[in-house]
């Protein structure tokens, strides 16, 4: 028996970093962001005994081994370990876009990991279940430092508000018409600055000054910024749309900065200066910082300047995604 999933990887666009529990738990925490047409795709196939070995598995590695307790990977380890998995299996990873670039990729590998196993054992899985036991993976048994977020827009989909507090999370969507939702997307650009980099290393100092409260201050006004944004895209049309949720867009950038000296660097900054001379309103950078994928608002008429501007980077052309995590093939 084989399962294929397919789950989408995220972008964020308000209130990142009011998602970690050391902040959440103590006060509301909240992000708006949306899932994009770039997926991560997992193959579970069940192993027959014929093989020399009990488990393969085949990401940037290829591991074969007897035992679960032997895998590397540790997603894959203790997904298989939480889920009780004892039968033989072959694991698959293939993805549209490279890992460690601040896209949320690795929750949507555990997701997706999860939606194919409860395939596997003939279980239907709500959103919820993916998303709560896909936070208790990376969270509790992995140790990552991840905050909340990935992990439920993977396997939510769409365009939503998440709320965080001490009881968990709430997914309220953002109901829009399809012509606010293109006017949106085209009006996002996504560049590739070529900056791999492990989330752990750039969130050491970002969790540390959030476990003590010093940038409780900053944190308060990006979560804010999440209701601003839902009243900016709810009431707003055309090119007011747009230049108020870019002008927002810049002041959220501005205050992530303040969380860690490690979110951005000289490279990152000089690339959002050119865009900002050559029009873009406001962007940041995806994810925990430092590297992976820039986003900026753009008018229309400004993006050819915008793209001539960054002519070193590599465009990502991208539409929103509604589905989050989906099983596309079972035989």
């Amino acid at each position: 028996m084989m399962i294929i999933s397919k789950t989408p990887v995220r972008i964020s666009l308000f209130g990142g970093g009011t998602d970690y529990p050391d902040y959440f738990k103590r006060d509301k925490g909240a992000v708006l962001g949306t899932t994009i047409n770039k997926y991560i795709y997992l193959s579970v196939n069940k192993l027959s005994s014929f093989f020399d070995y009990k488990i393969k598995v085949s990401y940037s590695l290829s591991e074969k081994v007897e035992s679960i307790e032997d895998i590397q990977h540790p997603s894959i380890r203790e997904c298989l370990k939480y889920k009780e998995m004892t039968q033989g299996l072959d694991i698959h990873h293939f993805a549209d876009l490279p890992a460690r670039t601040g896209l949320g990729s690795s929750s949507s590998f555990t997701v997706g990991l999860l939606n194919a196993i409860h395939k596997l054992q003939d279980h239907k899985a709500s959103k919820e279940i993916l998303a709560k036991e896909a936070l208790h993976i990376e969270q509790n048994l992995i140790c990552e430092r991840v905050g909340s977020q990935d992990q439920v827009h993977a396997a939510y989909g769409g365009l939503n508000i998440i709320e965080f507090n001490q009881d968990g999370h709430q997914v309220t969507p953002l109901d829009i018409s399809q012509e606010k939702q293109e006017l949106i997307e085209n009006s996002l650009l996504l560049f590739y600055t070529g900056i791999n980099r492990y989330a752990n290393d750039i969130l050491e100092e970002q969790i540390k000054n959030t476990k003590a409260g010093s940038k409780d201050a900053f944190l308060k006004r990006m979560y804010e910024m999440v209701y601003e944004a839902k009243e900016i895209i709810l009431n707003l049309d055309g090119p007011e749309l747009i230049q108020k949720l870019g002008s927002l867009l810049h002041k959220s950038w501005e205050h992530k900065k303040r969380l860690s000296s490690k979110i951005s660097n000289n490279s990152i900054d000089n690339y959002y200066s050119l865009a900002k001379d050559a029009g873009a309103i406001g962007g940041k950078l995806c994810g925990a910082g430092h590297g992976g994928f820039l986003l900026l608002m753009v008018p229309s008429k400004k993006q050819d300047q915008v793209r001539h501007s960054l002519q070193d980077l590599l465009e990502v052309d991208f539409k929103f995604d509604r589905e989050g995590s989906q099983i596309i093939y079972q035989q």
